[in-house]
């Protein structure tokens, strides 16, 4: 217990740590403005205060406007990021009729308290049902980018998800861990959790997996990985020309394209072969 405790407190750190290295960065380079206000504003654009157990959540909820929303889309961001950097997927999702729900972990943004892996689970959780009865009777999807594709596996067992789209998606913690650097004599500390496998085989709705081809963090071979999990309907993309933080960056219908498609209830899944 001790063991996974220390591990649950450097998991906590480094994503902390990292996020707000990454959200300086961008503030910096000025992807997203200081105050967030920009980014959040617009026709159908709405933020929200999320009760989660005893603490606050942030989120950012976009309407297509003045049309009527066909689909509805539980969002789960990535480790460097807020809700700011999603405002252009959302509007992009709500210009073709997709509702979308973004939020800010525990510890992110205006989100109150620390980041931990049963938290941000919580938070989910928390943010589903919250779009759930504002979007009625619309089923909803989930939708996870890199650290958020190890969240938004754990919600198949916890909520009424409809569909279920991972992007920039790894296959469990301690394998991404590989990838940002931490040496497989060490990754015992990272905790294990977050693992695909099981979630996918045991899930029953169909699942989009997206990946770039140009991801450089979480290469194809993770994407491919995740489509050998899942069950017979499910949909594998690859995009040639796209990085790991590009979709929603510099967000194309290119690439959310597809996301929209599977998501519209008059677009059936496709079985795999």
């Amino acid at each position: 217990m001790a063991g996974f405790r220390a591990r649950e407190f450097l998991l906590t750190v480094a994503v902390t740590a990292t996020g707000r290295i990454c959200l300086l960065r961008d503030q910096l380079l000025r992807r997203v403005p200081w105050n967030g206000r920009r980014e959040t504003a617009g026709a159908g654009t709405s933020r929200h205060t999320i009760p989660s157990g005893k603490k606050l959540i942030d989120a950012v909820l976009v309407r297509p406007e003045p049309i009527e929303a066909r689909a509805s889309v539980l969002i789960c961001h990535g480790i460097g990021e807020t809700v700011e950097h999603w405002h252009a997927v959302q509007q992009l999702l709500a210009a073709n009729g997709v509702a979308s729900l973004v939020f800010d972990y525990s510890g992110y943004g205006r989100s109150r308290g620390l980041f931990s892996a049963e938290r941000a689970e919580q938070d989910a959780v928390a943010a589903f049902h919250f779009l759930e009865q504002l979007t009625a009777p619309l089923p909803v999807a989930v939708l996870g980018l890199s650290l958020g594709t190890g969240i938004a596996v754990r919600l198949v067992a916890k909520v009424p998800l409809h569909r279920l789209v991972l992007c920039a998606g790894f296959t469990s913690l301690r394998e991404a861990s590989g990838r940002v650097g931490v040496p497989r004599g060490l990754r015992f500390a990272v905790p294990d959790i977050w693992e695909a496998e099981a979630a996918l085989r045991n899930c029953g709705v169909p699942v989009l997996i997206v990946h770039g081809e140009k991801d450089r963090l979480f290469p194809v071979r993770m994407a491919r990985e995740l489509a050998g999990f899942c069950g017979p309907i499910h949909e594998l993309i690859i995009h040639p020309d796209v990085s790991h933080n590009e979709p929603f960056q510099r967000p194309r219908f290119s690439y959310w394209g597809s996301v929209v498609r599977f998501l519209l209830p008059d677009e059936p899944p496709v079985p795999s072969p």
